[in-house]
């Protein structure tokens, strides 16, 4: 499905250029410290972390964040991050993005799963799977 693999030139005004990747129960991760922050609090609750790295400029990163959103709405017992991979081009380079969006599941800080492009079907089926996993139906 579609990614984007280039970075293309901004204009300088970055000012609103998050406004559709955050909302429902996302969570837009600025500085390294608050993401250490969020990942310290979903380790202490138990939750999964779904982070997807993203940028302002990738029209299928724009695609999907509205499903992003609504999934975490749909999700609370998950916690969802965003990732602008320009605002922390550093960090996300330690993630080895190669290309946007990259969707990472992470359990107790470490990767469970992964998935790169703005691929709908699948994003929920590996949704499904990681609550599956930590929800196992009950006879």
């Amino acid at each position: 499905m579609g990614s984007c693999l280039a970075k293309s030139t901004s204009d300088g005004d970055d000012s609103e250029h998050n406004v559709e990747f955050a909302g429902g129960n996302v969570q837009l991760i600025t500085t390294k410290e608050s993401w250490e922050q969020k990942l310290a609090e979903a380790k202490r609750d138990g939750k999964i972390v779904v982070a997807n790295f993203s940028a302002a400029w990738c029209g299928p990163c724009k695609m999907i964040a509205p499903f992003y959103v609504e999934l975490s709405e749909k999700h609370p017992s998950l916690m969802f991050l965003t990732v602008d991979v320009d605002e922390l081009t550093e960090f996300s380079t330690t993630w080895d993005i190669k290309a946007t969006p990259t969707f990472f599941f992470l359990k107790d800080g470490e990767q469970v799963d992964k998935l790169v492009g703005a691929n709908k079907p699948e994003l929920q089926k590996k949704m499904i799977a990681i609550l599956d996993s930590e929800n196992p139906c009950e006879t």
